[in-house]
Parts: structure tokens; sequence; C-alpha cells
């Protein structure tokens, strides 16, 4: 009788996820979490609010509108138009999986990211380095528009590679930069690059050239 009170599962780790599925969902979190959409406002967010005199002289309700604005003209309004494309199936998928639909993707987001940095280097308050990043982040899309005629670029990659570049180029600049701005932007760009590769979205050749034209796309702006 009382091995009838034996619990079901005798190996303790049965019900522990399989290696190869965690890395999976791992690959997905560090995917979605470091999106090419959002990259542009965690750059402005630390610019405004970690770096100690990217934006020093700038009122609260200034630097908030700022935020606010990037937010909104580089995520949110190219999320939703995407997002009515595929509604009006003009896309097949929201993840942009294929070259055609790629297309619209970066149409959209170019058309944004101008705007962004159309509207920043005419403002006072907003110092130079958002600007150089602003048309940094304009100028990669285009380059992935272009290369997307003849191969899947990866999108990630490409914002990856131009933010990596953004700080090295900004860490040159800046009486306060540190070990942290090349360390921690090369962690995030591999995290993000191995995560596509897990995931299977892309080739080594797309992710190379992805990382090639975001970062020479950050540096161009640098040497204007």
């Amino acid at each position: 009788m009382d091995f009838a009170l034996k619990p079901l599962t005798e190996n303790p780790g049965q019900n522990q996820p399989h290696p190869a599925r965690a890395l999976r969902v791992a690959a997905h979190f560090f995917s979605i979490l470091f999106h090419p959409l959002l990259l542009s406002s965690y750059t402005i967010a630390f610019l405004i609010y970690l770096h100690p005199s990217a934006f020093v002289g700038v009122d609260a309700h200034t630097c908030l509108l700022r935020m606010s604005s990037t937010v909104l003209f580089t995520f949110l309004y190219p999320a939703i138009v995407i997002f009515l494309a595929w509604r009006l199936k003009l896309v097949r998928s929201l993840s942009l999986n294929n070259m055609q639909d790629r297309i619209v993707g970066f149409m959209v987001t170019m058309f944004f990211y101008w705007w962004t940095w159309n509207v920043f280097r005419n403002l006072q308050d907003v110092p130079p380095v958002a600007v150089h990043f602003a048309l940094g982040s304009f100028l990669a899309i285009c380059g992935g528009w272009m290369c997307n005629i003849f191969f899947k670029i990866s999108m990630h990659a490409l914002g990856a590679g131009g933010l990596c570049a953004f700080f090295i180029a900004f860490g040159m600049h800046d009486a306060f930069a540190s070990g942290l701005y090349i360390a921690v932007p090369l962690l995030l760009t591999g995290l993000v690059c191995s995560s596509r590769l897990i995931l299977g979205q892309h080739t080594p050749f797309e992710i190379y050239i992805g990382l090639l034209v975001g970062a020479l796309a950050q540096w161009f702006t640098w040497l204007l």
C-alpha cells in the first residue's frame, strides 16, 4: 500500500524545460526586448535620464516631451501603421518574415525616422548627439531597405550594429565616457544577434551585413 503513495514522477528533472526549448524562449525574449523599433527610445532615454550632461539645462517638462515624441515617432506610430497594413492584408505577418513584407516595414519606419531627425535638428534644446543618433538611425533604415532588394537583411542586427557604433563614437567624444560605453552595447549586440540565429530567422551573412550597415550609418553621421 505504501508504494501507491509514491510520486508519479520519479525523475525530479522530468518537468523541467528542455535546454533547447529554454534557449529558444530566451531568444524570443531578447528579440522582443531589443526590437529594432525600441532601440531609439532606449538611447534617448539614456541621454535624457542617465547621462549627466547630454540634456543639461533642459527642464523636466521639455525632456518629457522629447522622450514622448521619440516613443511616438520611432516606436508607436510605425508599429500602428504596420499593424494596420497587416489588417488590410498589405503584409502577410506582423513579424515581416519575407522580403516583400519588409518593403512596407522599411518604408513606414523610414518616413517616421526621417521626421524624428528633421524635428530634432530644428529644436534648440535637443543636443547634437541626439541629432546624430536620429540621422544615423534614418540612414541605417535607408541602407537596410536597399539591401532588402537583394536579400533578407536582419533588422535586429541593423539596429544593434547602429547602437553599438553610436556608443563607441559617442564615447570617443564624451568627457563622461567609460568602458561601459563599449561593453554594454557589445553584450546587447551579441545577445540580439545570437537570438536571431538560434531562432533560425537569419543566416550569419544576413546578420553580419545588418551589423555592418547599421554601424556604417552611425559612423557616417559623426563624420559630417
